[in-house]
């Protein structure tokens, strides 16, 4: 079952925001969601809302609606800064 992807307008700027290597791979992990939006290694968020997967030292923060079969992208940061 594939699901729709939608990435916030922040997160759009985040992402445009990365360096070309980074943002290639951010980027295949963002396309990948729509096939599985729970791969290997994601994990659920405590104390909010959402799910985050690992891409190097980035992390992806997003929401599944599993009744809409959507995705949505809230948050793409690096580790350090992105879970503030």
């Amino acid at each position: 079952m594939t699901y729709t992807v939608l990435i916030l307008r922040r997160a759009r700027k985040e992402l445009a925001g990365l360096a070309d290597d980074s943002y290639q791979r951010v980027k295949e992990a963002v396309e990948a969601l729509e096939q599985d939006p729970r791969p290997t290694g994601c994990k659920k968020l405590a104390g909010r809302d959402g799910w985050r997967i690992r891409v190097g030292d980035f992390r992806i923060i997003y929401e599944i609606d599993d009744e809409q079969n959507v995705v949505i992208v809230l948050h793409i940061g690096h580790r350090k800064d992105v879970y503030r």
